[in-house]
């Protein structure tokens, strides 16, 4: 029994030890044939092309592109500012005499023309005057035929000399006596010249063109040269009161150059110069305010609106790639920008450094040459995004 003990025992350590080479000769051959698996599934991968649009497509998302090349940008701030008319073309226009007012022909708003009139009162005091002025003129008449009356006696020698000259001296005062009376009429806003109707109206005008932009005339009301009826503004140029911080005091002189920005048009801007900075220092904000002169040919700034005024510094420049900030999208958190290759568009993510005057400085990412888009990102935005959801179904 026991010799046929070993004899079975033998033949059972040969299987176990084929059983031990057969498991090794399949683990040795795995990874070879893991390797060749991946290698052709690389090879059979398709390669990232971007995102490809037609020209039409490209054209209703309005996608504008723009080749990348160093630049100087000037070092920059931002102020808060408020718009305030031009006051060097802003009036607050009185009644130049007491009087009620009988009409008025110009609204909130309007645009009028310089000496165009804006209401017309009835005045006693101008009624007076213009009254003053005609008798003023009838004694000129008067005084102005006995001196030369006299003048024509004296002259034959019919009048004494001292009867000449008495007439002389009346006509000489009945001339100043006129001009004393029409300068009155002037004054009180009435119609000027030799006419000898009396009127009590007096006209409200216009000193220049512009915007009429308050109205305080009722009609029926009495008006005084204390209080202003009415005020225009010439718009088609607009201040902007700009707060300059105590440590950029320095950094900014007269004839900077400025952009201006306003909430009601997003994304535009409005170029203009430092045209003043105050010599009187805000102690309560830590400010000096500054103007700045900004075109305002279609009225779209409007005075009281808010602003931002970008004002450019004297500090040193910056030089390198800049790309403007509406080409910046936000992808998985990245900043990305979409370069052009060809017909196609690549998500590019980029590293971005200072922001200067409504551009980003780019640190690594991007390379001079490279076109990328100044416009539509957010489009070719969706456009990606709609791809990798139609890839992952």
């Amino acid at each position: 029994m026991k010799r046929t003990s070993k004899t079975l025992a033998l033949p059972f350590s040969l299987i176990a030890l084929a059983i031990s080479l057969s498991a090794c000769g399949t683990r040795s051959e795995s990874p070879a044939a893991g390797t060749d698996k991946a290698d052709s599934t690389a090879q059979s991968a398709p390669k990232d092309e971007g995102i490809k649009l037609s020209a039409e497509e490209i054209r209703n998302a309005g996608i504008k592109l723009a080749s990348l090349k160093q630049e100087s940008i000037a070092a920059s701030f931002t102020a808060t500012a408020t718009i305030q008319p031009n006051q060097d073309r802003y009036a607050q226009i009185a009644a130049p005499v007491e009087g009620r007012v009988v009409s008025i022909s110009a609204a909130l708003g309007e645009t009028v023309k310089g000496g165009q009139t804006l209401a017309i009162l009835d005045s006693v005091a101008l009624g007076e005057a213009t009254s003053a002025r005609t008798s003023a003129q009838a004694a000129l008449r008067i005084a102005e035929s006995d001196f030369k009356r006299a003048e024509a006696l004296h002259r034959d020698e019919i009048i004494a000399t001292k009867d000449f000259l008495l007439a002389r001296a009346q006509f000489e005062r009945a001339r100043a006596e006129l001009r004393a009376a029409e300068d009155r009429v002037r004054l009180l806003g009435g119609e000027a010249g030799s006419s000898g109707r009396v009127s009590s109206r007096v006209s409200v005008k216009a000193p220049f063109s512009g915007t009429v932009v308050m109205r305080k005339a009722s009609t029926g009301e009495l008006a005084s040269p204390a209080s202003p009826l009415f005020a225009v503004a010439d718009l088609s140029k607009v201040w902007i009161e700009a707060s300059l911080p105590e440590n950029l005091l320095s950094q900014v002189r007269p004839g900077a150059r400025a952009q201006v920005t306003v909430t009601a048009y997003p994304g535009e801007r409005f170029e203009g110069r430092v045209t003043l900075i105050a010599s009187m220092f805000d102690k309560d904000s830590r400010t000096v305010p500054a103007r700045i002169e900004v075109a305002n040919r279609d009225g779209r700034l409007k005075p009281d609106m808010f602003a931002s005024a970008r004002i450019e510094s004297e500090a040193a420049a910056h030089t390198g790639l800049f790309i403007p900030d509406e080409a910046v999208i936000l992808l998985q958190g990245q900043p990305t920008v979409f370069v052009a290759r060809g017909a196609a568009f690549e998500a590019r993510a980029v590293d971005l450094g200072d922001k200067l005057n409504g551009r980003s400085a780019v640190k690594s990412g991007l390379r001079a040459g490279e076109q990328i888009a100044v416009s539509g990102a957010y489009a070719l935005k969706a456009h990606l995004l709609k791809s990798q959801i139609g890839d992952e179904s």
